[in-house]
């Protein structure tokens, strides 16, 4: 297939790029710096929040867009937004780049008949993360599966959760083929080994929940699920973890010493299982998380 990569020059890119490339796909790169596979790859310097960017991106025949990119961060949290107004980028970043920006790429795909879009989502589409209000987050049962209701608060979950609809409304419309990885902490193997490093007592719950993916699963993910569009729901939305979490201790053990009100409102968790349940990709696509980060623990 001949397939658009977004956010080329990213740090999931990069990845997504190797993993389309070893499968034999054709390939067209947007970001807005150059990326590496640019010597390999025509590339198109443009800004997902500018439409005709997108136009000019989804042009020549393109077949399939792998939209990874996005604002990581939310750029109007109080607790970040000083950071950004010292790089020069303003409050709204975050909700025009990930808002409108998948809107346009949209937009362009329906222009150009493109009939599949698959997008790298995010875990905090729950809300768990970056909350505002200071309240917990209110788990009903473990582990969390896409059924979840979610409460956000922050405009990066925010944007990451009204994707996850706006996508789910092109397929209702237009008969888009479309499907976002939730993805979790993604680590390539550089952090893996810092974690690795820093493994040691955990002394409170995260709002995180100490969840994680190697980046290279992800891009399997996004090739799997792109490969097999035709044959599955036309909508989707899936997390996309690794098995295991990002600490020493059992999982249970966790759950039992700093949230013992879940402990008997679910099943057993066995060993280190993630608290987010990667179970629906699995079982759609056939998917396998192959990264480790504990046979980097020095011993």
């Amino acid at each position: 297939m001949k397939v658009l990569v977004t956010g080329a020059s990213g740090r999931l890119g990069q990845f997504v790029i190797a993993e389309l490339e070893a499968a034999g796909h054709e390939l067209v790169l947007m970001s807005r710096s150059r990326p590496a596979a640019a010597d390999r790859w025509h590339w198109v310097e443009g800004d997902i929040a500018e439409f005709d960017d997108c136009l000019r991106a989804t042009e020549g025949g393109v077949e399939a867009v792998q939209h990874t990119a996005a604002n990581p961060w939310a750029s109007d949290h109080p607790a970040s937004r000083a950071r950004y107004e010292e790089r020069g980028i303003p409050f709204d970043d975050t909700m025009r780049t990930n808002i409108m920006g998948t809107y346009y790429l949209l937009q362009a795909c329906l222009k150009r008949d493109i009939g599949v879009f698959v997008m790298t989502g995010s875990n905090c589409a729950l809300g768990h993360g970056g909350r505002i209000s200071g309240t917990p987050f209110p788990i009903r049962y473990l582990p969390i599966d896409e059924r979840h209701p979610s409460e956000v608060e922050d405009s990066y979950s925010f944007s990451k959760l009204v994707d996850e609809e706006l996508l789910a409304s092109y397929t209702r419309a237009y008969g888009m083929r479309t499907h976002v990885l939730r993805s979790a902490g993604i680590c390539n193997v550089e952090r893996r080994a810092e974690i690795a490093r820093h493994a040691g007592p955990t002394e409170a719950w995260s709002d995180w929940m100490w969840a994680w993916v190697g980046s290279e699963d992800v891009a399997s993910a996004h090739r799997l699920v792109m490969e097999r569009a035709a044959e599955i729901e036309p909508h989707g939305v899936y997390f996309c973890n690794a098995d295991d979490t990002t600490v020493l201790e059992p999982t249970q053990e966790l759950v039992e010493r700093f949230k013992p009100e879940l402990a008997f409102a679910s099943r057993p968790l066995m060993g280190h299982e993630s608290l987010l349940s990667n179970r629906r990709l699995r079982e759609t696509v056939g998917w396998k998380h192959k990264t480790k980060w504990r046979d980097l623990i020095a011993r």
